[in-house]
């Protein structure tokens, strides 16, 4: 049960940022040619029923490999993600463990950790799942992740390029 695609018309604008993560940087004219993105994220029904269909095994349903992760405690190299853990206020930006814990059993079926489920959550987007798992699921459902450009053409709605803290709208077919 596949959610329905939106189709986008290709388009330029100034894609990245200088305001938040160097890996943003230098902002830089962008352009797409048309696309399509489905309308709502894949929920946890749907990613269910791909996982039913093929036995595909997660990235967090899965021990990392020890040689990978040189000197990392033992206690650490098992199955599990991070876990979103709200804060009590503002918090260093440069230190994502303030708002992440480890949590060993966290997946896609216990998102929060072992004592976790989604049976009340099946029309909720699917989380804790890695790039290659979101692929496979892609594939599976013979579609594709968009690209980094065509994610954030999408995400901007329509908008071209920042200025100074504030978005200048201006459709790419005006």
């Amino acid at each position: 049960m596949l959610t329905e695609l939106v189709a986008l018309p290709g388009g330029s604008f100034r894609m990245g940022s200088t305001r938040f993560y160097p890996e943003e940087a230098p902002v830089h004219s962008a352009t797409v040619a048309a696309f399509a993105v489905e309308r709502h994220p894949v929920t946890n029904a749907q990613f269910a029923e791909f996982v039913a269909g093929t036995g595909y095994v997660t990235v967090a349903e899965q021990a990392p490999d020890p040689t990978l992760y040189p000197g990392a405690a033992p206690q650490d190299l098992v199955p599990g993600s991070l876990v979103f853990r709200p804060s009590r206020g503002p918090v260093d930006l440069r230190d994502w463990r303030q708002w992440w814990d480890w949590v060993p059993g966290a997946n896609w079926r216990h998102p929060f950790g072992p004592d976790s489920g989604i049976e009340d959550r099946l029309d909720h987007p699917v989380v804790q799942v890695a790039y290659p798992d979101a692929a496979a699921y892609a594939h599976w459902a013979g579609r594709r992740l968009p690209t980094e450009a065509e994610w954030e053409y999408a995400a901007r709605g329509g908008a071209t390029r920042h200025m100074r803290g504030a978005t200048m709208w201006r459709w790419a077919d005006s």
